[in-house]
């Protein structure tokens, strides 16, 4: 497929032409628009051990589009949702502040909707149960819901009872004819990894009892454009929501949004609080005043967009100019962290083992393997103390001050932490 760029009153972003056009996986519209193109990539979760290091690694295109009707940002399917996500190797706990993030949603949620031993919760990508766990501690029955059988494994051990399955409209006829519908269902970080949302969404709105609330968080889109979050893209993540997207998305599975919370989560994301359209509980303010903003902001027109691919282009000649003085300086540079972003910046920029010695990560699951496309090792966190780097790079960009806690004993030999997203910065 070939692009062109396209110039008129309307749009400056790029023009997908060719012979075949993907179409929107939500409103099947033609995908004509790109929003960036970041060139090929492997999986972002595809860790490679020592035993595959000299094996070939598939690469496919890293191209967001943008669709002209409902402005759903997306990728294309290019690998089935099955060979991602049947064994994981991202493990929320590994995380403090996220682990906190989800306590204080179960306090709030427990207290708000009054929940109790009568009640079900329900999370849909459960992963190791540092969500539900919360619930558990309150005596208030949990359900996971996580494919992943390694993460699930890790719930399971934490006493949360975990279903091994994808959700969808099949799973949650199941479960309704089980008789476990859902008094809360929760959707942390999900729905960007669901290539079917018509699917998905039809089958929250099947699981729900009839006073039952959904709230699903996602990185916000507009935040991914103003803060320049491009490596935040990847082939795990299908689509990219506004407040904008993701309320016709909901509404077209009838179910009716009628709260918005800003989070700082993730480089700034939404939750969003949805019932069964039947529910006349009423909607809050703030969701008027999001679409108000988003609306200012320009969300539904082409022009909006045009920008963001420059800007993604400029923070990479920024970080290679960074790397390339630091080294020809006699700096040695290690990274923390192992993040599916870090992979899309690292093979974006074509940075390797020739400016970064290693990364460390907390999860042992990824000690002692490589990162997918620049086969830059992953080691414990010890290995700092070991090589002494005069600059870390932190690829989770978003942990940024839990990090910085955590490894603050590179101060005592003057080293430097770098933070890559939005901009170049230097913390001392």
């Amino acid at each position: 497929m070939c692009s062109e760029a396209v110039k008129s009153e309307n749009t400056s972003v790029t023009k997908v032409t060719g012979a075949v056009e993907p179409s929107c996986r939500f409103c099947d519209a033609p995908l004509r628009h790109l929003l960036v193109d970041l060139g090929t990539s492997p999986l972002c979760e595809s860790y490679v051990s020592a035993d595959d290091y000299n094996q070939a690694e598939p690469f496919y295109p890293l191209r967001v589009h943008i669709c002209d009707r409902c402005f759903l940002a997306q990728l294309e399917e290019f690998v089935p949702v099955s060979e991602i996500f049947s064994e994981y190797a991202y493990f929320s706990s590994y995380s403090d502040s996220w682990v906190e993030h989800a306590r204080r949603y179960a306090n709030q949620m427990a207290r708000n909707l009054q929940l109790g031993t009568e009640s079900l919760v329900v999370e849909i990508a459960s992963n190791d149960g540092y969500l539900l766990q919360h619930f558990v501690k309150m005596g208030i029955p949990v359900l996971g819901i996580e494919p992943a059988a390694n993460v699930a494994k890790a719930a399971v051990e934490r006493r949360v009872p975990t279903l091994v399955r994808f959700f969808g409209r099949e799973t949650a006829d199941e479960m309704a004819r089980g008789g476990q519908f859902a008094d809360l269902l929760t959707a942390n970080n999900v729905l960007a990894q669901v290539p079917d949302v018509r699917d998905f969404v039809a089958g929250i709105k099947t699981i729900l009892t009839p006073r039952g609330v959904v709230t699903i968080e996602f990185p916000h889109l507009v935040r991914l454009m103003e803060s320049n979050q491009f490596d935040t893209i990847y082939h795990e993540h299908y689509s990219y929501f506004s407040f904008y997207s993701a309320e016709r998305i909901l509404e077209s599975a009838g179910l009716r949004v009628y709260r918005v919370d800003r989070l700082p989560t993730h480089g700034g994301s939404l939750r969003v609080y949805a019932t069964l359209a039947s529910d006349l509980r009423p909607v809050e303010a703030c969701v008027d005043e999001m679409r108000r903003n988003e609306e200012a902001f320009g969300i539904n027109r082409l022009d909006t967009y045009r920008r963001f691919a420059e800007n993604v282009r400029e923070t990479k000649r920024a970080l290679l100019e960074f790397l390339i003085e630091a080294k020809r300086a006699g700096k040695r540079l290690c990274a923390y962290g192992a993040p599916g972003k870090g992979n899309t910046l690292l093979n974006y920029c074509g940075v390797r083992t020739d400016f970064l010695d290693f990364t460390v990560d907390r999860n042992p699951y990824k000690q002692g393997k490589f990162l997918p496309g620049t086969r830059i090792p992953i080691r414990c966190p010890e290995a700092l103390r070991d090589a002494r780097p005069d600059y870390v790079l932190i690829l989770p960009w978003n942990l940024k001050d839990e990090i910085i806690n955590q490894a603050g004993f590179i101060r005592e030999w003057g080293g430097r932490f770098v933070v890559p997203i939005p901009a170049i910065k230097v913390y001392d």
